[in-house]
């Protein structure tokens, strides 16, 4: 592309970054090095490349970002094409993040889009640490709070002050059919998703310990023949397709035999569905309308023409169009963000350890899918529980049944919790109330 070509093609942009403006910041510099920096310097990790991400990407290379990283695990699938753009039906069964680089690179000339077509829990800090700010396009709760947990791992402390050049702010959008939301997170400054999870809608997920051991609804049942009994039997040589009656069929048969084994009332083929399938609807405008925000959001940061969003954007196109923003505040005992190790009250000397278990799951602020607990005891470490390695699940599956103090457990004593929301170690002191911890003890 010539120079002349060039001029052209940002012109509007330069009329933004090279002159001032009274809705600019107070520390903004007109100059035509910002542009500069970002066609060649600014580096952004995109996570996602579906309906929300194929949006992103689109907006960012138009605005004039090139050095983009895609990082999605998904393969294309028929049900995609109707939303997200990138993807034509000879791609159908091809990565996403692969295809829409390749779409977006022979589109557009000058753009660098490098896929990556695995889990983020793949990539370690280093590969993180590259980036100048990760913009979120995921569907998932649990991935979203894994990658603020890694993001607040790269924080660095000197004296208890927080390194600023340390911060790689995350940019996340989401939707929901005609709902969505966006927000701008700076680890270590501003609240992050930990701070306001009891604000997500409940999930709709059961502790591994329950399902295997103790069931006690239809949908423990149907839970248990998805995550373990499909896998250990593969009776069709394939995963599980929501949409093929025969697996549904066969997954209906046996919970409806586990869901007799335990007693338990109300298992429906349809319920059968709702819990193998965990259908999000998906609505084309508003992953446009949230992308966009996404997307001038991102521009903000890496060019510092304006104020970022203060700091949660809110879309209901349920009736009509409404929006609104809103700042969230900091959670002081945040797990992720506090650098504060949280209290767990304990009122009841016959306290059991599934029973904690199942507060760490159940709690809105906490919402943990499948913790692993470790202990000192006697000045030694001990594996309380571990549900995801079959081996050490075995030898510790009695200890469910056990009450704290049974365990060694004592008033004080702390507990690190491995779970699959974050990549770091949360550490729990227990608290029991005056009058149980003489027991405790």
């Amino acid at each position: 592309m010539s120079p002349d070509q060039t001029h052209r093609r940002w012109s509007n942009l330069q009329k933004v970054l090279e002159r001032s403006g009274p809705f600019c910041r107070p520390d903004f510099e007109p100059s035509p090095e910002t542009l500069q920096f970002l066609l060649e310097n600014c580096k952004v990790l995109v996570v996602g490349a579906g309906g929300l991400g194929c949006e992103l990407l689109k907006n960012l290379v138009l605005m004039g970002f090139r050095q983009i990283h895609v990082i999605d695990m998904d393969t294309i699938e028929l049900s995609n094409l109707n939303r997200q753009f990138l993807f034509r039906h000879k791609d159908i069964g091809s990565y996403k993040a692969e295809v829409a680089a390749k779409f977006i690179n022979s589109r557009i000339p000058g753009c660098n889009i490098m896929p990556h077509n695995c889990e983020i829990q793949a990539k370690d800090e280093s590969f993180y640490q590259q980036f100048h700010m990760v913009i979120c396009g995921l569907d998932s709760i649990v991935a979203r709070r894994w990658l603020n947990g890694m993001l607040h791992s790269l924080l660095v402390y000197e004296n208890g002050e927080l390194d600023k050049s340390s911060i790689t702010p995350l940019i996340d959008g989401g939707t929901e059919a005609f709902k969505g939301n966006a927000r701008v997170i700076y680890p270590g400054l501003s609240p992050c998703i930990e701070c306001i999870l009891d604000l997500y809608p409940p999930q709709v997920t059961y502790p591994l310990c329950t399902i295997a051991n103790t069931p006690r609804l239809p949908e423990h049942c149907v839970e248990y023949v998805k995550v373990i009994q499909w896998p250990k039997e593969n009776p069709f040589d394939c995963a599980i397709d929501g949409d093929d009656p025969q697996h549904i069929n066969w997954i209906y048969e046996k919970s409806n035999e586990r869901a007799a084994q335990f007693g338990i009332q109300g298992l429906t083929y349809r319920l059968v569905q709702g819990v193998v399938k965990n259908i999000i609807p998906a609505v084309a405008s508003t992953n446009a309308v949230i992308a966009a925000a996404c997307a001038t959001e991102a521009f903000k940061l890496a060019t510092n023409c304006n104020a970022t969003l203060n700091n949660y954007m809110v879309l209901n196109n349920l009736d009509g169009v409404y929006t609104y923003t809103y700042e969230a505040e900091r959670k002081e005992d945040c797990l992720t963000c506090s650098q504060v190790v949280r209290e767990i009250e304990i009122k009841d000397p016959k306290y059991k350890l599934q029973d904690l278990i199942e507060f760490l799951c159940n709690q809105p602020d906490m919402q943990m899918k499948t913790p692993g607990l470790t202990a000192c005891v006697d000045g030694k470490n001990k594996t309380l529980y571990m549900c995801t390695v079959k081996s050490i699940e075995e030898r510790t599956r009695e200890n469910l049944s056990k009450t704290l103090i049974e365990l060694g457990l004592t008033n004080d004593s702390t507990i690190n919790v491995a779970d699959v929301t974050t990549p770091n170690i949360i550490t729990l002191k227990l608290k029991f109330l005056r009058g149980d911890s003489a027991g405790a003890q």
